[in-house]
């Protein structure tokens, strides 16, 4: 019964909204109609994000192959669920309990303290109770000790990360009806300050003129696909014919699988986009439920991707600047004595299209660029430190991705190092 509870339904994502969806409903005494429809509308528009990211992922891995088979390049690859899946034999139940009082840490804290927000992103949760995990027992701590530190620190994280970035989700969205709950934070705030300081909100990313002949291109699906395109058919050149059709694309001409991987690609952000829009539609008026009765005044924090729809173009060019940035710090890590970190093209994407949002929303145009170049490099070096900070744990060919993750473990180990704790 316990694995049912903590693997299956607070390790599913969807099911997981879901249950705070019906909640909600329950609380605001809604008919049987209204519950039903709005928990599995609340279920599927998750899944069909999820279904997005899958399309999305697939296409990028692609990429991914082709990219370092056209460039010998070799290296850490930064991916959440690869060591989250890698950590799970040796801290998989240190996790799981970290993951379930985490998250009623939360909601106390969303309660009885000002930081009045309830973190919904699973699978965020799941890679930070991973971490904290990890980071703690290479600090030397075990049992009850580790599981109630594990479990304070991540409540902290799912409130406090939400509540740094809501003056400029307010920015974004012009509402402040929810919060961002993913694990990039310190980037997607890096880029705000960035564009606050260095661009001019006036101009922003949304507001590029696209000459009438070219008017398909204000369609973000049309848009997206063409810019794949350049990418796919350029480095599908570098790799190669016989690499392509031998090894992907089951003997298909190379240039037209790289194009129909590039409107794959698109595909993946459509269906991203249509799942926000049902998500927030029922989990806003749900959540309202919780809020009135259990952790009055609160706000459900979402995944990154629900800004999306609110600077389609600025999503684009931080995702490109963001990976810019990031094969720069590739060629500079070891030149400083770190690892090399591979530039992963999910990390980016998801990441750099969120930095883009926020720097467009306080810079404009040269705030999401430069923003999204900040974002990348944040996600260069920080894993790269916090290897060195991890030493051998068991773990070879990846490591922690997004932000937050990277400052999370850099400031536990240093901590329980100072304090002799190891």
């Amino acid at each position: 019964m316990l694995e049912l509870i903590m693997k299956d339904i607070l390790g599913t994502p969807s099911i997981l909204v879901g249950l705070f969806a019906l909640i909600g409903l329950v609380l605001q005494r809604k008919s049987a109609a209204n519950i039903v429809s709005g928990t599995l509308k609340t279920i599927m528009g998750f899944v069909i994000i999820g279904a997005g990211a899958t399309v999305l992922i697939g296409a990028l891995d692609i990429f991914s192959q082709m990219f370092n088979y056209a460039f010998k390049v070799s290296g850490v690859i930064p991916n959440n669920e690869a060591i989250v899946a890698a950590a799970q034999s040796s801290f998989g139940t240190s996790t799981a309990l970290i993951m379930v009082f985490g998250m009623i840490v939360n909601i106390l804290l969303a309660r009885f303290t000002p930081l009045k927000y309830i973190f919904l992103t699973g699978h965020h949760t799941l890679f930070m109770a991973c971490l904290i995990a990890v980071t703690l027992s290479v600090g030397g701590l075990e049992g009850v000790s580790l599981i109630l530190v594990g479990a304070i620190l991540l409540g902290l994280c799912m409130v406090v990360f939400p509540a740094i970035l809501q003056p400029f989700v307010r920015q974004i969205t012009g509402s402040d009806d929810f919060a961002i709950g993913h694990f990039g934070s310190i980037g997607y705030f890096t880029s705000a300050m960035i564009g606050k300081r260095f661009g001019n909100k006036e101009k922003t990313t949304e507001q590029i003129k696209v000459p009438q002949s070219l008017g398909f291109l204000r369609d973000t699906s049309v848009a997206v696909s063409l810019t794949m395109a350049i990418f796919f058919v350029v480095v599908a050149l570098f790799a190669g014919p016989e690499y392509i059709e031998s090894e992907l694309s089951g003997g298909s001409n190379f240039i037209v699988f790289s194009l129909m991987q590039a409107i794959t690609f698109a595909a993946g952000v459509y269906i991203i986009l249509a799942g926000v829009r049902m998500l927030i539609a029922e989990i806003v008026p749900a959540f309202k439920g919780i809020a009135e009765k259990i952790a009055p005044n609160t706000k459900p924090a979402l995944d990154i991707p629900t800004v999306f729809p609110f600077a389609p173009n600025a999503v684009i060019i931080g995702f490109l600047a963001s990976f810019v940035a990031g094969l720069l710090s590739m060629f500079i890590l070891p030149v400083v004595g770190l690892s090399v970190i591979v530039p992963g093209l999910v990390p980016h994407f998801f990441t750099g299209a969120g930095a883009g949002v926020f720097g467009n929303a306080t810079g404009g145009r040269r705030g999401a660029v430069l923003g999204s170049f900040a974002n990348g490099i944040i996600i260069s070096f920080l894993p790269a430190i916090l290897l060195v900070f991890l030493g051998d744990v068991g773990f070879s060919g990846t490591t922690f991705g997004d932000s937050d993750f990277g400052v999370v473990g850099i400031i536990i180990l240093g901590i329980l190092k100072i304090f002799g704790a190891s």
